[in-house]
């Protein structure tokens, strides 16, 4: 079937007149583009509320490490993620503590206190005690304790979320310790945390 040269331009024009039409919010979207670059899809921002990311986040890791216990043993596998967890938190606070001008306790708390939506949104605390040489907080909610206890991994969410934050403080400044007594995820009311610094 051939086209003949009137039926041609009888398709093409409506679509040439609206190409031209369009040509200068063309060009304008063009030039957006062109001066902000669209994020990777892994940039992008999610939908999820903090409790569904979390959900997300441990929801293939809870069971797994359920597994494991269950595989090794409750007490083998406790010692071993307490240990390797708290290896894991030294050596990453290492890293993040190597970048920074001070390593007091102002700096340690400073995530706390940033805007940063995650802290804001996982965590309620309190300041209950600060000078140069002491910092306690006291913290009422804990999305980690929320989500591991309702999965019934308390014990799998302290050795991996919580253990960890005694190793972090000296990894921090080698004259920093911390003491805990209590813990959400182990069911008391709150979490006690605090640090002490020795000059």
């Amino acid at each position: 079937m051939t086209t003949d040269r009137r039926e041609l331009l009888l398709k093409i024009f409506p679509a040439c007149a609206l190409m031209c039409a369009g040509c200068g919010g063309a060009s304008a979207a063009q030039k957006s583009a062109q001066a902000s670059p669209r994020k990777h899809k892994f940039a992008e921002k999610s939908e999820m509320t903090y409790e569904q990311i979390y959900e997300f986040a441990y929801g293939g890791f809870i069971p797994l490490m359920k597994n494991l216990a269950e595989e090794l043993g409750k007490d083998k596998f406790d010692a071993l993620l307490r240990r390797a967890s708290s290896k894991a938190s030294a050596q990453e606070t290492k890293q993040r503590a190597a970048k920074l001008p001070q390593r007091d306790l102002a700096a340690l708390l400073a995530p706390l206190r940033s805007r940063d939506p995650l802290w804001a949104h996982v965590l309620t605390w309190e300041m209950v005690e600060e000078t140069e040489k002491v910092a306690a907080i006291k913290v009422t909610e804990c999305l980690w304790a929320k989500t591991f206890r309702e999965a019934g991994a308390a014990d799998i969410g302290y050795a991996a979320v919580c253990h960890p934050d005694f190793a972090a403080a000296p990894a921090f400044n080698p004259q920093m310790k911390m003491l805990r007594t209590k813990t959400l995820m182990q069911g008391h009311d709150c979490c006690n945390h605090r640090w002490t610094l020795e000059t």
